[in-house]
């Protein structure tokens, strides 16, 4: 099993929360004030994001500056223009040659149906969330920042599915660094990563043990129908690694793996699924080994963030299924 190291320990990125507990929604920030290479891969049907064409291989800017994980659905998009203003008050982003602009990607997943559907990351809310990531602090896991209102399980409507939260996973191979986080808001059960168990998903009516969501399905194969909307989870990788843009996107692409193995189903037509990956350029690696080492580490940050979320808004979690 690989070794855990904190995400703090990956030098030239910030990570930081803000949220809104009462409304059940929040955001989680990751900076690299220098610039990161960077790619990004959207899967699910149902996106919500933002700057996400730019970092297609063939157009102009090749750096960003942060990525935003946010709640608050396509509200919640509003959260980056917080980063917008913290980091040009810092005087960083992309020379334009009329001053710099910030250069911040994001993603939101659905949590409105969570405590409140008036409640949202706004941009005061990402604002804090970088104020936060330079404290230096270890982000929390769990009920915290994009993690706030985090559901899983959801095929049968909110009474059956259970809580999650933000997942945060890290490692070194040799000078290689790899952290990853993510906001785990799915359609479908969370799948433990080494003996394939469900660990979090669609609950029994009596709320006594796991349904099984893929089983649901197949019971409705003729039968179609909308599905729940509230979903999607959202990710960023982050790595030391000296990475091309090209490369970025292609390893954004390979970091659903682990988003295949450890949520099923994944990818539905009513979630989002995003994945982000941030590059800072120190250490030359193989860009296949790398391939396989984030989709460990991202299927780790899918469970953790699964076995961090406490039990809330009426809602159980994992801790309730020891």
């Amino acid at each position: 099993m690989l070794k855990e190291i904190s995400i703090t320990e990956i030098e030239d990125f910030k990570v930081g929360n803000a949220e809104d507990a009462e409304g059940g929604t929040g955001c989680t920030v990751l900076i690299c004030p220098k610039g990161a290479t960077a790619g990004v891969d959207v899967r699910g049907g149902s996106p919500a994001s933002r700057e996400t064409e730019l970092l297609h291989s063939v157009n102009t800017v090749q750096e960003i500056n942060a990525v935003m994980l946010s709640g608050g659905s396509a509200f919640g998009l509003e959260a980056g223009d917080g980063a917008m203003q913290f980091l040009r008050e810092k005087d960083i982003g992309f020379q334009t040659g009329y001053g710099k602009v910030p250069i911040v990607c994001g993603a939101s997943l659905f949590d409105l149906a969570v405590a409140s559907n008036t409640a949202f990351p706004d941009k005061a809310m990402g604002y804090e969330a970088c104020r936060s990531a330079y404290s230096q602090l270890p982000p929390k896991e769990g009920c915290h920042g994009a993690g706030t209102g985090a559901t899983v399980g959801k095929i049968a409507g909110p009474e059956t599915c259970m809580k999650s939260g933000l997942g945060i996973f890290a490692t070194q191979l040799g000078q290689v660094k790899v952290g990853v986080v993510v906001a785990l808001n799915a359609l479908g059960d969370i799948i433990d990563y080494d003996n394939k168990e469900i660990i979090a998903g669609l609950m029994t009516p009596e709320k006594d043990g796991f349904a099984d969501t893929v089983q649901h399905l197949y019971s409705d194969i003729e039968h179609p129908r909308d599905l729940w909307k509230g979903n999607t989870t959202i990710a960023c990788v982050i790595t030391n690694a000296r990475l091309t843009k090209p490369q970025c996107n292609k390893l954004a692409s390979i970091a659903h793996n682990g988003f295949a193995q450890s949520i099923r189903p994944v990818h539905s037509t009513a979630d989002g699924d995003t994945i982000f990956l941030m590059a800072s350029g120190q250490v030359e690696v193989g860009v296949d080994a790398l391939g396989a080492l984030i989709t460990e580490c991202t299927a780790r940050a899918v469970n953790k963030a699964a076995r961090a979320a406490e039990p809330a808004y009426g809602l159980k979690a994992a801790v309730d299924f020891k």
